[in-house]
């Protein structure tokens, strides 16, 4: 099994200067904004991935 994927880019600043935080797991700290944020998996959409058939005309 292979290792949890990482943030590639801070959601507040976009700097790629990410590092692990100490809070513990998903959590990370941007150095270039000096900002703490944590990434977490909510679950699968009950509903699946349906086609957007909203309407309009096709292109």
């Amino acid at each position: 099994m292979s290792e949890r994927a990482a943030p590639f880019h801070c959601p507040y600043c976009g700097d790629e200067d990410l590092r692990p935080h100490e809070a513990g797991h998903g959590a990370w700290e941007c150095a270039s904004c000096n900002r703490a944020f944590q990434l977490k998996f909510l679950g699968l959409l009950s509903q699946g991935l349906k086609p957007n058939n909203v309407g309009g005309d096709g292109i």
